[in-house]
């Protein structure tokens, strides 16, 4: 805050009684039944079951320690009766019961006040103190949070967040003098004042109020609520009731309803005087801000609904109301000096307020101040006694053990180890088994996937170029494509049945395991080992295919080729073999034998084969020496051309010239960058499928072997943890008889503190019964 405090308190009306006259008034102005009696009755009744709580988890630590010290001196390791875990919770509740106990004797009923600047926040406190405590004025009186509380003296005095020094009040006046010159920091400082109990006698029932600057001189209202009212019962909206509810307003108690769960608020529209000079008008403004005010609460906020949001909507003049309590103070007529007409009806409106006030604020502070002291009290009377069963429990089932179970355990460890050796050759070969199934699957599944490899090139989007470098960065991203494309379908078939085939058997391996051994005995290896049987992480196998150095080695082929070449009729009549032949060059010297039938197909006699193989070779030879001739010389081309000319006419030629050079046209004006890349795509399946077949046995073995270390470790883990119980079982064989009489004594002890452990929980029940579900309000 910019200001001194000389101007944050800068009205100054009404002299301070003497000493003298506030001993003579030593009555209440407040009804001994006041609803604000009920939290101070609370306050000392829990107060009384903490201070029990105190003295039993004294006795049960001592207790616990004790029984700690028997448990490390005996001879049996395994024999657990207090762990760790126990004494370390006993102390942490003695520190959390001591700092109970100290915030409950500090909690006091809190009521904060918020508005905009000169809504009358400080008159409206004033009133209520009946007295001028707080600066109030026109303009920007309050530039301070101010916390005005009781307190036990006959002298009133404040304190500043940068002093314990108290500064002595003989007057409002001297209050201001007393920081005149001091410079505070900001807004949000909290200036405590120190009103004597004997003159307020509502701050004689530990409440205190809590004034504020305007909402609306800083925009750091985060940290007004986060430092100021988060222990705040119930908050008070002084509103100007010649104006609407603002945004400013608004926006505030929306923060405060995300803070804090349902707090109570209520409204006070201030300054109702003003609609005595308009009565024709009072009524529908009445109705039209107490509709506002409602949907506020109800609606907007969702703090109360509609029947009770009416119940928390006042309309009041507070200077009016502490004018009148001054002048009756002072022995004058309460309706002396100048109030407007319908002054009555506004005083009851604000008694009205301050009753309802009362009600809510006593029945909140001890909901949100002792019911959470008190929940907290019976999950530590709770946990104690939980504590108390544990050890009771343990020393009883200990007990047990050694009087029945001593002449047991050696039979079970022979039979354990008997069973153990049994299901060990068991599990080996149902682990043998399933990895057999596993690299079936794996492969019949793989070989599916090179089938549908076209499908998976077809979702390859990435624009295509022919240039070199860019083709080398589109196969890369093609091979990291394929590689996670074919990883993630091989996943989808695959791990569905293999993660539950493997749960399965890792199921049956663990439930096998644990019937090895009594299931006391199980428990406790486990919580000694701090390890569990089952595996509850899934099952992941690595589909690792190395796509990219499988297919280092494609070359792809996309220069146009024209379908109707000479080339391309060859190979279209003649087949690819026979073309090759014909084009590369033919050798008659070497007989070549046809390729044998495939399986189906049906086979011709031999010397048809053999008239056919002729006919074939005769074709492609021709082809050869035409092409050749071509190829040698202009003059053969010339000689074709005339021949045909010759034969079928000049007009024919042209036409059908001309349709083959607007078909090589259209071809090679649609051999575009989406032709090459169809052409690339398809060559790339054809090559990557070929590879891929080479890698379906190793893939399929690779992915075995991970369900074979997968299951071959779970069991060596279930292993592990039968040998511990073993050890644990041979441990006690040993032990067991020196402990009954100890066990029995430890026994008895935990019994007691028990059930002196479940008398406080009913206190605490018989507490929480009284005063926060439907206990007398009047206390």
């Amino acid at each position: 805050m910019s200001g001194s405090l000389i101007r944050s308190i800068s009205t100054v009306a009404t002299p301070m009684h003497s000493l003298g006259a506030e001993k003579k008034k030593k009555t209440s102005d407040k009804d001994p039944g006041s609803p604000l009696k009920h939290f101070v009755t609370a306050k000392k009744r829990i107060n009384g079951i903490f201070e029990q709580i105190t003295g039993y988890i004294d006795e049960s630590s001592d207790f616990l320690k004790v029984a700690e010290n028997f448990q490390s001196n005996a001879k049996c390791d395994g024999l657990e009766i207090v762990n760790e875990n126990h004494v370390n919770q006993v102390e942490q509740y003695k520190a959390k019961v001591a700092g109970i106990a100290q915030v409950i004797s500090r909690d006091k009923m809190k009521v904060a006040f918020f508005g905009r600047t000169s809504n009358g926040k400080s008159t409206v406190v004033n009133a209520m103190l009946r007295d001028k405590i707080l600066p109030s004025g026109i303009g920007h009186t309050t530039n301070c949070f101010i916390n005005v509380e009781g307190s036990d003296g006959y002298e009133a005095y404040l304190l500043t967040p940068d002093s314990d020094d108290r500064k002595t009040v003989q007057s409002v006046g001297q209050l201001a003098h007393a920081l005149c010159g001091e410079r505070l920091e900001d807004s949000s400082i909290l200036v405590k004042v120190f009103w004597p109990k004997g003159r307020c006698a509502l701050l004689r029932d530990d409440v205190v109020l809590l004034d504020s600057p305007g909402i609306d001189v800083t925009p750091d209202l985060d940290s007004w609520i986060d430092e100021h009212c988060l222990d705040a019962d119930v908050f008070v909206l002084v509103a100007n009731s010649e104006s609407t509810l603002m945004r400013t307003e608004k926006n505030f108690f929306h923060t405060v309803s995300e803070r804090l769960s349902k707090p109570n608020i209520f409204i006070l529209n201030n300054r109702w005087d003003a609609s005595a000079s308009e009565p024709e008008f009072m009524e529908a403004v009445k109705k039209q801000h107490l509709e506002r005010c409602v949907s506020f609460l109800v609606e907007e906020l969702g703090v109360v609904d509609r029947l009770q949001a009416e119940d928390r909507v006042f309309f009041v003049s507070a200077k009016e109301a502490l004018q009148s309590r001054l002048q009756k103070q002072q022995g004058m007529p309460e309706e002396g000096g100048a109030l407007a007409e319908g002054f009555q009806a506004r005083l009851f409106e604000f008694e009205n307020f301050e009753r309802k006030f009362e009600e809510t604020i006593s029945h909140s502070a001890v909901m949100t101040k002792f019911d959470q002291h008190a929940k907290r009290g019976k999950t530590i009377s709770s946990a104690l006694k939980e504590v108390m069963e544990d050890v009771f429990g343990r020393s009883s089932q200990q007990r047990a053990i050694c009087i029945e179970q001593c002449k047991e355990q050696s039979d079970r460890l022979e039979v354990t180890e008997k069973q153990l050796d049994l299901m060990t050759q068991e599990c080996k070969d149902r682990i043998r088994d399933m990895t057999e199934d596993v690299e079936k699957q794996v492969s019949s599944a793989m070989r599916e996937e090179i089938r549908r490899l076209s499908v998976l090139m077809d979702e390859f989007n990435t624009p295509f170029h022919p240039n070199p470098m860019v083709l080398k960065v589109y196969k890369k991203e093609l091979h990291t494509h394929l590689e996670q494309g074919l990883g993630r379908n091989l996943a989808t078939r695959c791990m569905p049945n293999l993660s539950q085939t493997l749960e399965l058997v890792q199921t049956e391996m663990t439930e096998r395991m644990e019937a090895l051994l009594p299931p006391e005995v199980r428990q406790q290896c486990m919580e000694q080992s701090g390890a569990v049987l089952v595996r509850r992480e899934p099952f992941e196998a690595n589909f690792h295919l190395d796509i990219h150095n499988l297919c280092a080695d494609f070359q792809e082929n996309i220069e146009f080729q024209f379908s109707l070449g000479w080339q391309a009729l060859v190979r279209r009549f003649l087949g690819p073999k026979t073309a090759k032949r014909a084009l590369m060059g033919y050798d008659d010297t070497v007989p070549r034998p046809l390729p044998p039938a495939e399986v189906g197909e049906v086979v011709l006699a031999p010397h048809v084969q053999d008239l056919m193989a002729q006919d074939a070779e005769i074709m492609a030879r021709f082809i050869t020496n035409l092409a050749s001739i071509y190829s040698r010389s202009s003059v053969g081309v010339l000689v074709i051309t005339g021949v045909i000319w010759k034969a079928v006419g000049w007009r024919l030629i042209a036409v059908t010239g001309g349709l083959y050079a607007l078909l090589y046209l259209y071809e090679r004006l649609t051999w575009t960058n989406k032709a090459k890349e169809r052409t690339f795509k398809k060559q790339f399946v054809d090559y990557a499928s070929d590879k891929l077949q080479l890698v379906v046995s190793f893939t399929s073995q690779n992915i075995s072997h991970q369900v074979q270390q997968e299951l071959s470790g779970n069991f060596a883990r279930l292993c592990r943890q039968v040998d511990v119980a073993k050890e644990e079982l041979q441990r006690e064989i040993s032990q067991l008889n020196t402990e009954i009489d100890q066990l029995e004594e430890v026994q008895q002890r935990a019994k007691l503190l028990r059930n002196k452990a479940g008398w406080l929980d009913s206190e605490l029940n018989s507490f929480v019964q009284q005063y926060l579900h439907g206990g007398n309000m009047s206390g």
